[in-house]
């Protein structure tokens, strides 16, 4: 009897916290397809950008404010966005001058201002889940949180890899450029900790050329990871086929691409190879130049992605570093970019008719910026699907200002409504954290509310929940798992 008591007070004490185990489901199908079916699965972050030397030399933080804050790789931009609404002086931010303490305090006085905000979740969700800690932050539990942070911090079981480790990430896919050596990628493979770690090629900046100086810097650098002189275009698709075959040996199996909008332009060869001696020049190419120049280069990359049988992710529609005093202080990547709202559809569809028609048309997952483009980029996928794989084109999941309730509501119901939700590969972190893996669960939460919802609602059958169990199985890991082939 005293234990059956001590269980039940235990539910109230779990339910009285605000991360509880209802926390998102609305209701008790949503609370069965959760905790008998999503919770249990490994997770494949497919797509994140953690630092591979951080992941490789076991990085142990030197307190809560360098993990969650302040790190030089990871600096958490949603972050400071909502610091700086709060008005905290960005030298409690960026600036370098304050001490740990005093910076992690003014995230503290941050917090309950950040209701509604996704951030107010994903707090309180990383304290509980990796630290064990249910208290809600507040100037009145700051300095209690950050020393029980900072003291586990400073023990083994709180390390990079044994944090990866504790949310059961089979695979990580890092963000690399072609010219990375990957040498720590190859320190990880000779010394594993449980975790695959694999290289994930993002060519960014190989289509740069709208700054000639800096591209003509970064052909010596791709040159000499090639061993290639390069000084056509012709030669660099060599050096970027040499870096892509390298890539494939070290277990490289997707890309990415960070653009503003799709490209799809007609061109002919002559037209490039000029483009690029323009370039070398260094001289700008005009407006149409770069149309052509990067409907070539992205063509040219996908067809090498088709070849190697990797899959392609291209990630569309951000206006980046648009506070040019604040981009001249600080750089770029520190929370000053925005939605973009240039259109996509023509473009896109030219662009992945040409490679259909080429038969050169890999697996490829397509994520938006602007809701507005939800419906638009998931009638774009679908149109090039071909029968030769389930799920080959996909709609990514919800990503960057849209990785949020809504957001990921929004996306759920774009796929459901065109496509096979049944068929997504699921979610990824896209962060630069070694503790973001609670937005798995987070997501998996709003997944199975979104499906039992339906259930309770008589939308789905309540006949099927054994098929819908499986279907949460396979959006939270397997499909990832045969979609990438890990």
């Amino acid at each position: 009897m005293y234990k059956l008591k001590d269980h039940v007070n235990h539910i109230l004490i779990r339910e009285m916290t605000f991360i509880n185990d209802r926390f998102m489901l609305g209701n008790d199908t949503s609370f069965k397809l959760y905790h008998e079916h999503a919770a249990k699965m490994p997770i494949i972050d497919y797509h994140c950008h953690l630092s591979p030397q951080q992941i490789a030399e076991n990085i142990q933080f030197r307190d809560i404010t360098q993990l969650w804050l302040v790190d030089g790789h990871a600096g958490d931009h949603y972050k400071w966005r909502a610091m700086r609404a709060n008005g905290v002086p960005e030298e409690y931010i960026t600036g370098g001058t304050k001490t740990p303490w005093e910076t992690f305090e003014k995230w503290a006085e941050t917090v309950p201002y950040t209701m509604r905000n996704p951030l107010y979740h994903w707090t309180h969700l990383e304290l509980s889940r990796v630290f064990g800690i249910d208290k809600l932050l507040s100037p009145a539990t700051a300095r209690e949180i950050f020393e029980e942070c900072n003291a586990k911090l400073a023990t083994e079981e709180y390390r990079g890899q044994a944090l990866i480790r504790k949310f059961g990430v089979e695979v990580v896919c890092t963000t690399d450029d072609p010219a990375d050596d990957l040498r720590w990628h190859k320190m990880i493979e000779e010394n594993p900790f449980g975790t695959k770690v694999l290289p994930a090629w993002r060519p960014d900046k190989a289509m740069a050329v709208e700054d000639p100086q800096s591209y003509k810097e970064y052909l010596k650098k791709l040159g000499e990871a090639a061993n290639k002189n390069i000084d056509s275009y012709t030669d660099l698709i060599e050096a970027l086929q040499t870096r892509h075959d390298f890539f494939a040996s070290r277990g490289c199996k997707l890309s990415d691409h960070g653009m503003d909008t799709f490209y799809g332009a007609d061109y002919t060869q002559f037209e490039i190879e000029l483009i690029f001696k323009k370039v070398l020049l260094g001289k700008a190419p005009g407006p149409k130049e770069l149309e052509k120049f990067r409907s070539a280069f992205l063509h040219d990359m996908a067809v090498m992605d088709a070849e190697s049988g990797w899959a392609q992710q291209f990630h569309v529609g951000p206006l980046r570093n648009n506070n040019s005093k604040m981009f001249k202080l600080i750089g770029p990547d520190t929370g000053f970019d925005a939605i973009g709202d240039l259109p996509v559809a023509a473009a896109g569809h030219r662009f992945f008719d040409r490679l259909a028609s080429e038969d050169k048309l890999a697996k490829t997952i397509l994520y938006c910026l602007n809701p507005k483009d939800n419906e638009v980029m998931m009638a774009m996928a679908y149109t090039f699907n071909d029968g030769t794989f389930p799920g080959k084109m996909q709609f990514g999941s919800a990503w960057w200002f849209l990785d949020q309730e809504d957001g990921m509501r929004k996306q759920i119901n774009a796929l459901s409504s065109q496509g096979l939700l049944s068929r997504f590969v699921g979610m990824l972190t896209d962060s630069r954290s070694f503790i973001s893996y609670p937005r798995h669960e987070y997501f998996r939460r709003i997944l199975c509310d979104v499906i039992g919802s339906d259930v309770e609602s008589g939308k789905l059958p309540a006949s099927e929940l054994d098929f819908l169990g499986k279907m949460v199985e396979d959006i939270s890991y397997n499909n990832a798992k045969n979609y990438f082939n890990f």
